[in-house]
């Protein structure tokens, strides 16, 4: 006799909303269509919140006592919202998406779209999705960092660098490579002063990484001092105002420079009298009648300093008249023997080795420094065993006009002090520096100057428009 075997069936019930039935093994009395219409998972999310918004520093308050700056509609906003929705404390659900939705600019709102999921019914399985706005309201408050702004207590570290030459050119090019590193974002402010500039820090952290940024771009010794502002007895603490003081090296580019004997020993028996031709965390030094380089560390420099014979505002102008190349070059530079006159005074010839025959044609006007005539007060110069009568540093273009096809952003500064000597010259001789030196333009940024007009009439070096950066207006 065949006995059939009868298909399991799982018992099922009636959704008591719907009637429609249901897997009765599951536990569930409503089918999947009404469990998703009458379970609300994101319940226990408000819908309304509100953000805290220095207007000060335009900083956003993540709690407990963080202060964040965020651009508008950026992660780092869509991030410090997101924490204020206790998503995270809910194990029952996760969060899927979130994006910012559109509202009026001067609303003080910043709206959210957010979709989460989660388990309908613990056990159940069936997991629901839903989408829902959050919409924060900006209060605008303080904080602390402003707040004490307006005390007297409104900087806690200050880093004071200073060179102990006559002209800022220094101070320019550190200023440009601030400003492509933004290294000075953190500052409260900037004073300018006729010998260096003050930077003043909330924070001492702040500071110690502005010095640091300072040494790698040239040489500095470094002092340190504080200032007790306040002290508790019964608990033992007290707070500093601490002061950095940076002294960059006296040395600059196209600085005329005897070294000692011992020094010059070491550095490959390199020629006593030579020139500075850069500077970066090391003293770059040519001998302009050999066309031998040399490098001075900065560390080494400083445990025996020395200063320049002359500067570049000592230089005197010449007139070139003949010009032999030798054979003998070093990178751009080619030795060659010139003939020079200076412009006040034809009557005088002058016979001199120059590092400069790259450049250098018959009419051209050079600067140099005129040794015959100078007397400098200095024991290594004067013990020097051969001098030559002038030593050239760098061509003279004319130029028509001050306008180039780019130009420089500017760091904000207060000036507290009248500046005897000429800013402009100054500028415009930094200016012609980077215009000369293609290693010195990398390290900054230069942007195009839509106001330039090409005429076809200047001379000198020019600069590639692939180097320059077209310059963001947020007015445009």
């Amino acid at each position: 006799m065949n006995q059939s075997v009868g298909q399991y069936t799982p018992a099922t019930v009636l959704c008591w909303n719907c009637s429609k039935p249901v897997d009765g093994t599951t536990g569930l009395t409503l089918c999947v269509e009404c469990l998703r219409s009458k379970s609300r998972i994101a319940d226990d999310i408000p819908r309304e919140a509100a953000v805290q918004f220095c207007r000060g520093c335009e900083r956003f308050l993540v709690p407990p006592s963080s202060w964040v700056q965020a651009q508008p509609e950026s992660r780092e906003l869509l991030a410090i919202l997101l924490r204020k929705l206790p998503i995270a404390k809910n194990s029952n659900i996760r969060l899927v998406d979130a994006c910012f939705e559109w509202t009026e600019p001067h609303s003080r709102r910043i709206k959210v779209g957010v979709t989460v999921q989660g388990e309908a019914a613990e056990g159940s399985g069936v997991v629901l999705q839903e989408k829902f706005t959050v919409e924060y309201v900006v209060v605008n408050c303080q904080c602390p960092d402003c707040a004490r702004s307006f005390t007297a207590h409104t900087w806690r570290a200050a880093v004071q660098v200073r060179q102990k030459v006559n002209h800022k050119r220094t101070f320019l090019f550190l200023e440009q490579l601030m400003l492509r590193h933004n290294a000075h974002n953190e500052a409260i402010s900037i004073a300018a002063y006729r010998d260096g500039v003050d930077f003043y820090f909330m924070n001492p952290g702040q500071a110690i990484k502005l010095i640091d940024f300072i040494s790698r771009a040239t040489p500095v010794r470094t002092g340190k001092s504080r200032e007790l502002i306040s002290s508790d007895t019964h608990t033992g603490t007290s707070q500093y105002k601490f002061s950095h003081a940076v002294e960059i090296a006296p040395i600059c580019r196209d600085d005329l420079v005897v070294l000692p004997a011992s020094l010059a020993s070491k550095m490959g028996s390199i020629g006593r009298l030579v020139l500075c031709y850069r500077i970066s965390t090391a003293i770059h030094f040519v001998d302009p009648q050999t066309l031998q380089t040399a490098d001075l560390d900065g560390q080494i420099y400083w445990r025996q300093p020395f200063a320049s014979l002359a500067t570049k505002s000592q230089t005197t102008e010449f007139i070139v008249l003949d010009v032999e190349i030798l054979n003998a070059h070093h990178g751009r530079w080619v030795l060659a023997d010139v003939t020079v006159a200076r412009s006040s005074d034809m009557s005088q010839l002058y016979n001199v080795r120059t590092h400069l025959g790259a450049v250098l044609h018959p009419g051209d006007t050079v600067l140099g420094y005129s040794l015959c005539t100078a007397n400098y007060n200095s024991e290594e110069y004067d013990n020097l065993p051969n001098k030559p009568d002038v030593i050239l540093t760098q061509k003279v273009y004319q130029r028509s006009s001050n306008r180039r096809v780019f130009k420089l952003k500017r760091m904000q500064q207060e000036k507290m002090e009248e500046d005897k000597n000429d800013e402009g010259r100054d500028y415009e001789e930094f200016l012609q520096e980077l215009e000369a030196d293609p290693d010195l333009r990398q390290q900054i940024n230069l942007y195009k100057d839509p106001e330039y007009v090409n005429t076809n009439t200047e001379e000198g070096p020019t600069i590639d428009l692939s180097e320059l950066i077209d310059d963001l207006n947020i007015e445009d």
